[in-house]
């Protein structure tokens, strides 16, 4: 089965998801394949896509005191395996440069598959004393982990991304700097993107190579799979000890400061798509939408054309002083010469919030059909008022979808206590299982080798909760997320 449109078909995202998605993707001209294997091109559509997160999560980052730095895309190999289980963990996804200017490095050289080493390395000058923190660094850039398997926007060999690094004086101040950094990434997932998500600690299994402990918010997708989408992680001393950064303290003794590292990437368009998108391709929040309105002139005369003309055009003048919620309203005239039901499966396909159809009666009448993409509701509505009205519908769809994912979740989250239920669930419904866990890692191994779940976080709002262990049987405090996760 398959979703008719310009074009050849989408498929089905009820029988194949991972088919629909990467037909979504490349029909709605988000992104393309490079001639470099696991690399991606982002067209503009996408990338405006990605530029409105990006932007958000930026102002989020400025005002909670952080500044935009940049470093080399080039990482010594020396630097990257000062710390040993920071490079373990990278090493198998790691990019090496051996050669370059036509001769053999006397050092290799990684690209960067992360910049915690060389920001290490390249802040023991800067931090001198106590009055040197907390140093609040954050890095918009690219980095290359070379992956087996990948996916547009989701998994790639190169992808764009911010990266956080702070270093702080005390483990308390660094400790509430991995939660400031969980909640920018909870604003723009549920405010900006409209995806519901839940906050947790990741299992030691899960945790970021070299962290202390790691934070993380995880969202469901339409196919009932998890998406991480956002990290935060208290690296302890573990680099600066590495990198032998040293400061004076208050008390006059020197130390080593403790720091902090979090990121959010591109993998959010994939988030976006997936989390919301239906049969006939995308449904984008408005706040992140490139177009939040579009408009389609329906006519077959020309004597009707400039009647449609003139009523969009005072239409049109109205609308330049409209202010969203996200900023200046975002809008489009489709002049082009297509049928009218061409461009309505273009820009439903592009996930554009509201469409406005524009007829000859309609002038007759004052009014144009306004038709929302979430449900496909249509209103007669007076063309005069629609601008004063639009922050508010706008609004008012913005929360539509998000309540739509947060039912959607609701009803593919399950609470399970053994190992058969849950096995069974994950095969049959997949979903959100919270489940009773020990804490031991073989426990957690054992879930995995059995359903092909992981932990995905240990949920802050999990209440306390005396149970057993779904594999073991041993005492467990409280129940923890399970999913199958892209």
């Amino acid at each position: 089965m398959s979703t008719t449109g310009p074009g050849p078909t989408i498929t089905s995202q009820a029988d194949d998801f991972p088919g629909w998605y990467n037909d979504v993707v490349r029909r709605a001209e988000l992104a393309d394949y490079s001639p470099v294997r696991g690399c991606m091109i982002i067209r503009p559509y996408g990338y405006a896509i990605w530029e409105s997160m990006r932007d958000e999560l930026d102002r989020h980052i400025k005002r909670t005191g952080h500044s935009n730095v940049y470093f080399p895309l080039f990482v010594p190999k020396s630097l990257l395996e000062k710390e040993a289980e920071h490079v373990e963990g990278f090493d198998p996804q790691v990019a090496w440069v051996t050669r370059a200017g036509g001769k053999e490095l006397d050092e290799w050289l990684a690209i960067r598959p992360t910049s915690e080493a060389i920001i290490a390395d390249s802040v023991k000058d800067w931090i001198q004393s106590y009055r040197d923190l907390p140093l609040l660094m954050n890095l918009w850039n690219n980095v290359v982990r070379w992956e087996l398997r990948t996916r547009l926007f989701l998994r790639t060999a190169e992808f764009l991304w911010q990266e956080a690094h702070t270093f702080h004086a005390t483990e308390a101040e660094a400790a509430a700097e991995v939660d400031t950094g969980l909640e920018a990434y909870r604003a723009v997932a549920e405010d900006w993107l409209a995806i519901p998500v839940v906050q947790g600690r990741k299992s030691e299994g899960e945790k970021f190579p070299g962290a202390v402990y790691s934070h993380s918010i995880e969202a469901m997708m339409r196919d009932t799979k998890a998406l991480q989408a956002g990290t935060s992680h208290m690296l302890g001393q573990n680099f600066a000890k590495a990198a032998d950064i040293r400061f004076l303290d208050r008390d006059n003794e020197r130390k080593h400061p403790w720091g902090t590292s979090w990121g959010f990437s591109t993998r959010m368009v994939g988030a976006t798509i997936m989390a919301h998108g239906d049969e006939a391709g995308l449904v984008l929040p408005p706040n992140v939408a490139p177009f939040q309105v579009v408009i389609v002139p329906i006519f077959r005369s020309e004597e009707d054309r400039v009647k449609v003309a003139a009523a969009i055009e005072q239409l049109e003048a109205s609308l330049a002083d409209v202010v969203t919620a996200s900023g200046p309203l975002r809008w489009k005239t489709d002049w082009r010469e297509e049928t009218p039901g061409f461009k309505y499966n273009h820009w439903e396909l592009r996930g554009v919030p509201l469409r406005l159809e524009v007829g000859p009666r309609d002038v007759a009448a004052g009014q144009g059909v306004l038709v929302r993409r979430i449900d496909r509701h249509k209103e007669p509505v007076p063309l005069a008022s629609l601008a004063a009205e639009l922050p508010e519908r706008l609004a008012t769809y913005q929360q539509a979808v998000f309540q739509r994912a947060l039912d959607f979740r609701a009803a593919n989250t399950r609470s399970l206590d053994t190992l058969d239920a849950l096995r069974e669930s994950i095969e049959v419904e997949g979903g959100f299982v919270m489940a009773p866990w020990c804490g031991s890692p073989e426990c957690e191994q054992a879930v995995n080798e059995a359903t092909g779940a992981t932990i995905r976080c240990i949920p802050f709002d999990s209440p306390d909760e005396a149970g057993r262990c779904l594999v073991d049987g041993r005492p467990s405090e409280r129940r923890v997320l399970f999913a199958r996760a892209y």
